[in-house]
């Protein structure tokens, strides 16, 4: 029996994990994980198939999506954080004595049956889960999507005892501000065409149209409003300038000296990284920019860990510039010139050439 070959592959794009609540029983909660949340967001409501058993029911549907977790470094590590964020009665990243909820049941096996979500106790174990040691230095990013989970999640914040890290990413993309950006975009793209006492009785039918997810005429096209899990990018789109960068730096050895240690780069010896910003060339051993980064980290997770203990930067500053740099998007670039030269080209739209025909020999008698 041979051994499956190991293909690597770089970091990927986007892996979240989701929180969805049905529209019809807001009670009824669901965890899950997903590289494309729109897709998977229509997978739920049968809109098309590969939807999981527990959302399938037509009594509960549609399901929306109100908040979720971005960031994971691969598959695995958003499968690890959605088993636990759904278990967190029996995940073992979670210290027994930071653990708030337990079983008060047990299945005919007799292992305990996990509690029913709640809005209350999924915000209070993604607090939680974001600051224990196995989790609180991933480049993770929450984003809410509907006002009320927001508002339990703020009311958790200022009741819980520790404090998450300063540089946690929290963002908020609600329904009302996407007709208000529909309602702006418009006016300001051709409003100036409307008269004056016909403006206001104007923006209220855009409102309305925007609200009920009509489409809306401008200038431009005629589209929806986007906001929520539809504004998020699904690609490597964000850096595609950095990839670029870096890849040139690469193709024409403009490696030059370590932005560290000063000593002379070779490309063929060991891993680089590129600074993330634009204008900066300056370029690494990965080793050297780790090091550098974590002497700089004052972040409150350091007491966590212990200072000295970490192994995995967050973010710092760039050496050359004094610009400010992520690890994550540093690796994401890294892993994509060491692994996905496929996924570069394809981001770069970069054709490759095809081999020349060769020309027929005419056959002799």
């Amino acid at each position: 029996m041979t051994t499956p070959a190991i293909v690597a592959k770089p970091i990927p794009a986007l892996y979240t994990v989701y929180i969805l609540r049905s529209t019809v029983r807001r009670t009824s909660l669901y965890i899950g994980s997903t590289p494309n949340p729109p897709r998977r967001l229509k997978q739920h409501n049968g809109d098309t198939p590969g939807g999981a058993s527990r959302t399938s029911r037509k009594s509960l549907r549609p399901w929306e999506m109100v908040a979720l977790v971005s960031g994971f470094p691969s598959m695995i590590a958003a499968l690890k954080f959605e088993w636990a964020l759904a278990n967190a009665h029996l995940t073992q990243h979670i210290p027994p004595s930071s653990r708030i909820t337990y079983p008060t049941q047990k299945k005919r096996n007799g292992r305990p049956r996990r509690p029913p979500h709640t809005l209350g106790s999924i915000v209070s174990n993604l607090h939680l889960l974001l600051r224990v040691p196995s989790f609180v230095r991933w480049p993770l990013k929450v984003h809410f999507f509907a006002e009320d989970v927001f508002q339990a999640w703020g009311r958790w914040c200022q009741a819980a005892n520790e404090r998450l890290r300063p540089n946690l990413p929290v963002v908020t993309d609600f329904e009302k501000d996407a007709v208000e950006r529909t309602v702006r975009d418009w006016f300001e793209a051709h409003g100036s065409s409307v008269p004056m006492e016909e403006r206001e009785g104007a923006g209220i039918q855009l409102a309305a149209k925007a609200k009920k997810k009509q489409l809306v005429e401008t200038p431009v096209a005629t589209v929806p409003p986007a906001w929520g899990i539809y504004t998020i990018p699904l690609d490597y789109e964000p850096i595609k300038e950095y990839v670029a960068k870096g890849k040139e730096i690469f193709e024409f050895e403009r490696l030059g000296n370590c932005v560290v240690c000063h000593q002379k780069l070779d490309s063929d010896t060991g891993l680089h990284a590129v600074c993330t910003n634009s204008g900066c060339e300056g370029v690494g051993h990965l080793s050297c920019w780790s090091k550098h980064l974590l002497s700089t980290d004052d972040t409150a997770e350091s007491s966590i860990l212990g200072r000295g203990k970490s192994i995995i930067p967050i973010q710092g500053t760039c050496p050359s510039c004094g610009g400010e740099v992520q690890w994550a998007d540093m690796m994401k670039e890294l892993s994509l010139r060491m692994r996905g030269s496929k996924e570069v080209d394809k981001l770069l739209k970069i054709k490759k050439k095809r081999a020349a025909r060769k020309p027929k020999v005419p056959e002799t008698a």
